[in-house]
């Protein structure tokens, strides 16, 4: 139950990340060129500063809930897949009890 919030919390911060350094200015501008005139919004330095900070905060979040999605998860399933298969090569193989069928004369 806990895992699948947070799988969804990662999906929405990914979707959020994007976005997020997408709008920020680049040499190319990017996506910026669409957010429009937000200097008065954000302070004097535009919404560079704020983006940066922003960007920062959810690429820590992102870290976080990875992290926290990985101890969940391998706590969840206390064997590998190597123990798996070293379990099924000790199996011994039941004889067989059945007598082989016979060839027909010719």
């Amino acid at each position: 139950m806990t895992t699948d919030l947070l799988l969804i919390v990662q999906i929405v911060l990914v979707v959020i990340l994007v976005i997020a350094v997408l709008l920020q200015k680049s040499s190319s501008i990017g996506l910026g060129a669409y957010s429009g005139s937000n200097e008065s919004v954000f302070g004097a330095k535009g919404p560079n500063a704020f983006l940066a900070k922003t960007t920062f905060l959810i690429g820590f979040l992102f870290i976080v809930n990875t992290i926290s999605l990985g101890y969940l998860y391998s706590s969840a399933k206390s064997e590998s897949v190597v123990d798996n298969i070293l379990d099924t090569t000790n199996v011994v193989a039941p004889e067989a009890t059945t007598t082989p069928s016979q060839t027909p004369a010719k």
